[in-house]
């Protein structure tokens, strides 16, 4: 999609009161932090170092906004799970996270990034029982799937749906791989959805 591919960073976000006040919509991205929640923004966006691909996990400790046409956004949040952030950064996590993603009425949806290997941990079916009283839609990309054979693959994507509770109408699942390109076009037919693109 023509527009992803003009995302360019808009700006870093630390306190509520500090988010874009322009918004007309914006799909938030978030998941276990080393899910390849970076990688998968990069690769939606047709970039290499749009957002920071790190070795260490939790890097991402703010909401980080790019911006693809005006008033529509992509947002990065922090990483969750991730044992070795301070309990001071954790708590300004979730000051941060919680009210944004409960309240935020721009947000249009919620991309979820799971490691296809280890997909649905106690971390994310938290997040999405937190995040589905919203009754916003939510995403899933079983990141990763080139480190799956074709058929673990399918058997990951089915077991994970099985497993949701969520209804089907607001919550869908797709197998993506950001070093093969897998999934990108259905990931974008979701965002253009969502973000009302022509």
């Amino acid at each position: 999609m023509s527009l992803l591919k003009k995302a360019i960073f808009h700006t870093t976000v630390a306190r509520l009161a500090a988010l874009p006040t322009d918004a007309i919509a914006e799909v938030a991205f978030v998941g276990r932090s080393n899910a390849g929640k970076s990688s998968a923004i990069n690769t939606l966006v047709g970039q290499t170092r749009l957002t920071h691909v790190s070795k260490t996990p939790g890097r991402t400790q703010h909401l980080n906004y790019f911006s693809l046409s005006p008033g529509k956004y992509l947002v990065d949040l922090p990483g969750y799970g991730f044992a070795k952030v301070p309990e001071a950064v954790k708590r300004q996590w979730e000051g941060l996270l919680a009210p944004y993603l409960e309240w935020r009425e721009p947000l249009v949806g919620l991309i979820l990034i799971m490691d296809c290997r280890h997909p649905l941990t106690e971390l994310d079916c938290r997040m999405l029982d937190w995040f589905a009283p919203t009754g916003r839609p939510i995403h899933i990309l079983l990141s990763k799937a080139d480190k799956l054979s074709r058929q673990a693959q399918m058997q990951a994507l089915k077991k994970t749906r099985a497993a949701l509770t969520i209804p089907g109408e607001q919550c869908s699942t797709q197998l993506f791989s950001s070093l093969k390109k897998t999934g990108v076009e259905e990931c974008e037919a979701v965002l253009a959805r969502w973000l009302a693109f022509p």
